[in-house]
């Protein structure tokens, strides 16, 4: 029988003294043979990438491997040393992280990064290495190679950042592919190229992956075999059809079960009040200079439109570079629009001074993707959510009483409001980021990405959340997504943008049943199997 690329026995990792459980995994088995893919899908907390760290030998110093075996190639990576771990990093097993901005070095440029590896590794000319270079980076569908090769990474989208640590993982050809959340924070398309691009290693060299997910879909569409993770254990674990379609564990079928669907729910009645938040033909031009001092223009966004009323959710979508974030930032002018009009209510704020709109900010706020850069981790969540309330004018013992109705309304514990934001699993945070926005009692809710990178079943209470939210105080929402299935059960309509132009709009339900822009047909023909 074939000797399995991967495989990992009875393995336990103690947590530290005082931590929620005693071990992040306890009792793990699992194998990969050759060419075939293990999806390991859990919530967030449940040992998932402890498991593929302690493969990768970059567990956190205070984890430690208690029992049990992991084997590469039948090779005891527990037992290996440092300097053998290091040869094996990148030659013969490579890790994509779900944060490219963690795992790029941002004074590096792209290619220089890249280069790394194959002077570490090879004793290629370096000729011969960026020639490498460039073709991997067109393996991955990357725009402009030789541009992105000089690039460093701040001056990428996030899509490209993450395909910049992908061309880093497998430029060496190596067996084993882990990847940790790789499709995460990527469009659908984008999403659907760097699966086909997995895929074609396995084709060509029989590579191993294994994949860490919250996105069932793409369990459906690559897994061979799935193991479901719950508190460091294994709950459930058999072929991809086994467990999607026949689970036998309460936590599996609760998984599946919140996972949202393609088809959006009834809609609701059109609103019919004064719109909060209105743009018109908002476009926005970059000016750039190259070394000779010529001016280049870049047009971001063109002629984008936008209206949104009391208790209505209005979505973007489209690819990483589409414009939708240079819209959504244009409409709440943390970048200042080339052209068109943008009203917040009665006011034009388009060409306001940031003197005169600063006192307005109130009116409309903003979730971010991601939560640990909208909270100050030196200060309290109390702290931070009272902040801006205080900032505009309320007095800070009315502002911390209102903190605490927030708790109650984000369904977190008033006494967690003296904690900081370290204490908290990545859901909690972003709730907190969310009574962050509310305590400015604003009349407009601008959600850029805000559930992307969280499970599923989380994913599900927060957007339940923002639903409740949005009832209780009349908010008009602003949702920008390219998770398809979170725009169906979310929103009202749907904007569909693509080069920095609207390409398509209408209502959810009439435009999930009959795209009419090529385009549109190409992101949901993109989109991750139903199961």
């Amino acid at each position: 029988m074939t000797v399995p690329v991967l495989a990992i026995q009875n393995l336990s990792v103690a947590l530290p003294a005082g931590g929620d459980r005693q071990y992040a995994v306890q009792g793990i088995s699992l194998t990969i043979q050759p060419g075939k893919t293990l999806c390991v899908v859990g919530e967030s907390g449940s040992g998932k990438s402890v498991m593929a760290t302690t493969v990768m030998g970059l567990l956190a110093r205070e984890l430690k491997p208690d029992h049990g075996q992991v084997l590469l190639q039948g090779e005891s990576l527990l037992d290996a040393t440092p300097s053998r771990l290091r040869d094996l990093r990148g030659r013969v097993m490579g890790m994509v992280f779900q944060e490219p901005m963690t795992a790029l070095n941002p004074v590096m440029s792209c290619g220089d990064q890249v280069d790394e590896l194959l002077a570490t590794h090879t004793d290629w000319p370096q000729a011969k290495r960026r020639a490498e270079v460039l073709r991997v980076f067109e393996s991955v569908r990357l725009p402009e190679p030789e541009r992105i090769l000089r690039s460093f990474p701040h001056q990428l989208s996030g899509g490209q950042r993450q395909r910049i640590v992908i061309a880093m993982a497998v430029i060496l050809k190596p067996v084993l592919l882990i990847c940790d959340e790789p499709t995460t924070a990527l469009d659908v398309t984008t999403q659907k190229e760097i699966l086909k691009l997995i895929e074609q290693l396995q084709a060509e060299q029989g590579v191993a992956v294994l994949f860490i997910t919250h996105d069932m879909g793409v369990v459906a569409e690559i897994a061979d075999d799935v193991l479901v993770m719950h508190q460091g254990l294994a709950v459930e674990s058999g072929t991809c059809e086994q467990v999607l379609k026949r689970p036998q564990a309460d936590y599996t079928r609760q998984l599946l079960a919140a996972v949202p669907g393609m088809t959006p729910p009834p809609a609701r009645p059109e609103p019919t009040g004064p719109a909060l938040l209105r743009g018109q033909q908002v476009g926005k031009t970059y000016i750039s200079r190259d070394w000779m001092g010529r001016a280049h223009e870049t047009q971001a966004l063109q002629d984008a439109s936008v209206q949104i009323r009391a208790g209505e959710t209005v979505g973007i979508v489209g690819e990483s570079g589409s414009g939708k974030s240079t819209f959504a930032r244009c409409l709440i002018r943390l970048i200042d629009p080339t052209v068109g009009q943008i009203q917040w209510g009665e006011h034009d704020i388009a060409l306001l001074p940031e003197g005169r709109l600063r006192p307005l900010r109130s009116l409309v706020q903003v979730v971010f993707q991601d939560p640990n850069r909208s909270l100050n981790p030196r200060r309290t969540v109390g702290q931070s959510i009272i902040e801006g309330a205080v900032n505009f004018g309320m007095p800070k013992a009315q502002a911390w009483a209102m903190a605490q109705e927030l708790m109650h309304k984000v369904r977190l514990p008033v006494e967690a409001l003296d904690r900081y934001p370290s204490q908290f699993s990545g859901g909690q945070r972003q709730r907190l980021a969310i009574a962050r926005a509310l305590a400015c009692q604003p009349k407009v809710l601008v959600a850029d990405e805000a559930v992307s990178a969280l499970d599923v079943s989380v994913q599900a209470q927060i957007l339940s959340l923002l639903r409740e939210i949005q009832a209780d105080f009349g908010l008009g929402m602003l949702f920008i997504t390219h998770d398809l299935r979170v725009a169906a059960q979310l929103c009202d309509s749907v904007i569909v943008m693509h080069q920095g132009q609207m390409v398509e709009q209408g209502r959810t339900v009439d435009l999930y049943a009959h795209p009419q822009h090529p385009y549109t047909r190409k992101l949901f023909d993109a989109a991750p199997a139903a199961f």
